[in-house]
């Protein structure tokens, strides 16, 4: 009997130390005046320097669903930052103040660019972080934040951008993009026009560019996110099957210029 309590004893604590190995916490950091407040994740039973990834959200600021992805890739064994992009943790439900904020963002090029470095700084400088291996990746806002960040040559080995915007990259910007990019979208996503991706790919293959941009058939707009259907947007739309090719897609690219 006491053997068979001490066995599951030592079950529960082995279940409960796998359980607790994820680490998540607030981390508040600076953008010029603003206080912004990220999200940072890591395993702590992975010893010594991981590969960072850094996580931009879509346009309804730093949500649940931005945290989540952070966590998924900590459990991979990556530290993860999800970046306040607009400030003291704002975040917004409706579209038209999603609109306003994002393209309050995007009205300043370069101060849109220092957000994202900004956050960036603070996932390099994490004693976790081998700062020889890092990534971003960014949904819809996130993914053209992301995108931008690789053009200005950023010291990043990849970006991920899904179902992101699609930012139009000088020669000299391709010239200096450092990372290898994947652009994941959907195949029937209304909001990224057909002249938006020829004119795009079109400057990637000119420079030179290293890249992959994969349309998945059947998707629409934010189909990497369950709760896309919830609000009432039409062009929005969760696919299951999209979003989980993305995904190893992602994983597929970082395993090539991460080593994990």
């Amino acid at each position: 009997m006491v053997r068979s309590l001490v066995l599951g004893l030592g079950v529960l604590l082995a279940v409960t130390s796998v359980e607790a190995a994820v680490q998540t916490k607030q981390v508040t950091y600076k953008h010029g005046d603003l206080d912004c407040h990220g999200f940072l994740a890591w395993d702590d039973a992975v010893e010594g320097p991981r590969p960072g990834v850094l996580v931009v959200h879509e346009w309804w600021g730093l949500d649940a669903y931005a945290k989540r992805r952070a966590e998924m890739l900590a459990k991979l064994g990556y530290i993860a930052f999800a970046a306040d992009m607009y400030g003291e943790g704002k975040t917004v439900t409706h579209p038209k103040d999603a609109g306003e904020m994002a393209g309050k963002v995007r009205m300043n090029v370069e101060d849109w660019k220092k957000r994202g470095t900004d956050a960036l700084n603070v996932l390099t400088s994490q004693p976790q972080c081998d700062k020889t291996k890092v990534a971003a990746i960014g949904y819809c806002f996130g993914g053209s934040t992301v995108q931008q960040l690789a053009f200005a040559g950023t010291d990043l080995k990849a970006v991920a951008s899904f179902h992101g915007g699609l930012v139009q990259p000088t020669a000299d910007q391709v010239k200096s993009t450092k990372a290898e990019i994947l652009i994941c979208n959907g195949a029937d996503d209304s909001f990224i026009p057909a002249t938006a991706i020829k004119s795009f790919r079109a400057a990637l293959d000119q420079g030179g560019a290293k890249y992959n941009f994969i349309s998945y058939p059947g998707a629409r707009h934010s189909f990497t996110v369950p709760e896309a259907d919830s609000h009432g947007l039409d062009g929005l739309k969760y696919n299951k099957e999209a979003d989980e090719k993305s995904w190893a897609d992602m994983l597929k690219l970082f395993k090539a210029k991460l080593g994990r």
